[in-house]
């Protein structure tokens, strides 16, 4: 009966050691989290197509690059997205702690950022069709510029009519448990866009606008 009732606490102190374990664990993969990771790495492949298309073109951009592009707009608008990513990791620390006014407070500045971006985009997509007369028909750089420029663009669109969706549910009532790894997801993909800005900006706008 003993060794009976030792048997029993040993394995209860190992499913308890087990729940505990399974609670700690940081990252457990699951369908939704699969499936936007095999997104993300589909994108990952779409984006590095054009990257390297801009590349192979370069020295026909460079010259309309280096005269048209404004580099201090450019800069106060990345500034702007790449910020969004922080206060993304913060709001969604905050939703994970339950203090979900400090959720709506920091989500919604990562909204305001990243409409930021896209006007600012905008500004100066309008000097450069408005003023410079360039368009995607006008030459090479035209034609890879605002392919890249654009298609990221639209994914930063995509991204804050998600962080939209999730901000106005938020605000309607609390979010429940199960839409967590919605915002944890949309996190996921927010933060991959704004990786690929970092490497947009530096091959568009520092290696494409340097001298050969």
């Amino acid at each position: 009966m003993e060794q009976t009732s030792s048997l029993a606490v040993a394995h209860s102190g190992e499913r308890g050691e087990h729940r505990s374990l399974s609670r700690e664990a940081p990252f457990i993969l699951d369908g939704g989290k699969v499936g936007m990771a095999c997104f993300l790495v589909t994108e990952a492949v779409f984006f590095s197509t054009l990257i390297v298309t801009y590349l192979i073109y370069l020295d026909q951009s460079r010259p309309f690059a280096a005269k048209y592009l404004s580099l201090p707009l450019v800069i106060v608008s990345s500034i702007c997205l790449i910020s969004s990513s922080g206060t993304i990791h913060i709001a969604e620390g905050a939703l994970r702690r339950g203090k979900e006014a400090n959720f709506r407070l920091w989500w919604g500045i990562a909204l305001a950022l990243g409409a930021a971006f896209i006007v600012l985009t905008g500004v100066e997509w309008a000097e450069l069709i408005g003023r410079h007369k360039q368009w995607m028909s006008s030459n090479l750089f035209g034609t890879t510029y605002f392919t890249l420029v654009g298609f990221h663009g639209a994914h930063v669109t995509v991204g804050l009519v998600m962080i939209g969706i999730i901000l106005a549910a938020s605000l309607r009532g609390r979010i429940p448990a199960a839409k967590h790894k919605a915002v944890e997801l949309i996190s996921w993909y927010w933060h991959f866009v704004d990786g690929v800005w970092i490497v947009v900006f530096t091959v568009v706008y520092i290696i494409g606008r340097m001298e050969n």
